[in-house]
């Protein structure tokens, strides 16, 4: 089969198209047959080496020294269930799913192997695949730090720090559905976006500084890592909830000595990648509460525009890469 493949680290013109060997089925697996994947920026990450801060020799040690352990790269997809193991009864050939990866990867190519067991989900008729696919990275990792570790209540004033990107429109949503308040941070360009996808408020981090005044909320969730800790706390209540998508290991450190120490509550760390929070976005979207944001679309052969895009910071929502059916 065909894949993109990252066989060293670098620049996006490392990820070219290759062909690899066809996935092998073990007893608890199913073979995708992809028909949409996306490139987000922990893909962009991973394949330039550029870790969070802290990360880099044990970013290394888990992922490859000198390049990338599992050269094709990607960690959501959506498609056809091509083959199923010997002990799977959950899922049949010919089932539309959604699905994560996990560490596991390989999302960009023609066929992906999936634990049944991590996170695969069914995907109803009429759900297009490169709608479903925006969902897993953004959506999962929202739920996880606004519901599962900030506990957002109806009423509460959450503030979401990078907006517009993959995870920051995801957690405008979310957050709108859990009840709350939002106020998001990104450009002018990007205002009526966030607005309509449910923000009370959109602030311009070019021209307000946010961590200069005296406003504070009741949740404040970073998605891209801009902040430090300190001016996250700034801005949060003194009871108020702190998610960091994207720390460093400081921040990850510090998090839980700051939680015990003061009032305040700190979530870092990996998200989780949970069926329950995927089949809860993918019924959101199927009823129009949850709007997919899609960045631009491109034929897979495309990995390396779309990890350019990725890379300028200047996407909006997911970028998808479809296949043609096989």
């Amino acid at each position: 089969m065909n894949a993109l493949v990252a066989r060293r680290y670098g620049s996006p013109d490392v990820v070219m198209v290759r062909e690899v060997p066809d996935p092998v089925v073990g007893p608890r697996d199913v073979v995708v047959r992809v028909h949409a994947t996306t490139v987000s920026s922990g893909d962009a990450r991973l394949r330039a080496a550029r870790f969070p801060t802290g990360f880099g020799l044990l970013g290394r040690l888990l992922f490859g020294v000198f390049k990338p352990r599992r050269p094709v790269l990607g960690v959501e997809l959506a498609g056809f269930v091509d083959a199923v193991g010997s002990e799977v009864t959950e899922h049949a050939v010919g089932d539309r799913v959604l699905a994560m990866t996990g560490d596991r990867m390989g999302a960009h190519a023609e066929r992906c192997v999936v634990s049944v067991d991590h996170c695969v989900v069914a995907l109803p008729d009429d759900v297009s695949f490169e709608d479903a696919v925006t969902l897993p990275f953004g959506g999962t990792t929202a739920l996880t730090f606004l519901q599962d570790r900030a506990q957002v209540q109806p009423g509460d004033r959450v503030l979401v720090i990078g907006a517009s990107g993959a995870v920051g429109t995801a957690a405008v949503q979310v957050a709108r559905l859990l009840g709350a308040q939002v106020t998001g941070v990104c450009s002018a360009a990007n205002a009526p976006l966030v607005r309509s996808l449910g923000a009370e408020r959109v602030i311009d981090y070019a021209t307000t500084d946010v961590f200069a005044g005296s406003e504070q909320w009741d949740v404040v969730i970073d998605t891209i890592g801009r902040a430090s800790l300190a001016q996250c706390r700034r801005v949060a209540t003194p009871n108020g909830r702190i998610g960091l998508v994207a720390g460093g290991l400081p921040q990850l450190l510090a998090a839980p000595l700051l939680t015990w120490t003061s009032r305040q509550r700190i979530g870092a760390g990996p998200a989780a990648e949970s069926p329950a929070h995927l089949a809860r976005l993918v019924e959101w979207l199927r009823t129009g509460a949850y709007r997919p944001v899609v960045d631009r679309r491109l034929p897979w052969q495309q990995g390396a525009e779309a990890h350019t895009r990725v890379d300028s910071q200047r996407k909006v929502g997911s970028v998808v890469l479809t296949f043609e059916a096989a």
